[in-house]
């Protein structure tokens, strides 16, 4: 998506570490614009997919989710939270999954009351680098018995191989952007979806 591309050439930084910094516009700052443009496309993407719920995982995938959804003609947005808390049911899929910005392992988890068989449900996500987020969401729609229609991913980090682990099970993953960094980490390339 050319207008996310040129975002992140003139608005990314490149700390080192194989880390992207975007928090200006996507991840801790929100550029609601961008994010309108990128649930338009997502919609386009998966028009084919009769998607009936979208799921994320706390917290920097909620915005686009959110915005997406009303594209998809507001279906229900979900997110996996990654800590207990009293107000969360105590029947819940989860999963372990592991952070590769903050190096941690998380349980997440969904109620049990939000996700079905019934549904056909798009997991969108800010990023994608090794996958552990996506994949530990598609394990908690396995859990559910639902159908991943398909993977949304904002920016995915194509060195990291996280995009190949979810294309080799046979799901639909669609990247607005993939990026790869030069050899001395920097500058930023971006890859076509192949």
């Amino acid at each position: 998506m050319k207008l996310l591309e040129e975002k992140i050439l003139k608005d990314g930084k490149l700390p080192g570490g194989g880390i992207l910094k975007v928090d200006n516009f996507l991840n801790h700052q929100m550029d609601i614009e961008l994010f309108c443009q990128m649930g338009q496309e997502f919609a386009r993407l998966f028009a084919h997919k009769n998607v009936t719920k979208i799921l994320t995982v706390e917290a920097s995938g909620i915005g686009v989710a959110c915005i997406a959804a009303q594209y998809f003609g507001n279906v229900p947005v979900v997110f996996a939270k990654k800590s207990e808390a009293k107000n969360l049911d105590a029947d819940v899929y989860s999963t372990v999954v592991h952070s590769f910005t903050k190096d941690k392992d998380f349980t997440v988890r969904v109620s049990k009351n939000y996700i079905s068989p019934d549904d056909k449900i798009l997991i969108i996500d800010d990023f994608l680098a090794v996958g552990e987020a996506s994949l530990g969401l598609i394990d908690i729609c396995r859990q559910a018995g639902a159908e991943v229609s398909g993977v949304g991913i904002c920016i995915e980090k194509g060195f990291q191989g996280g995009g190949q682990r979810i294309r080799d099970l046979g799901i639909e993953l669609h990247s607005l952007a993939i990026v790869n960094f030069t050899d001395d980490g920097s500058k930023i390339e971006f890859v076509k979806e192949s």
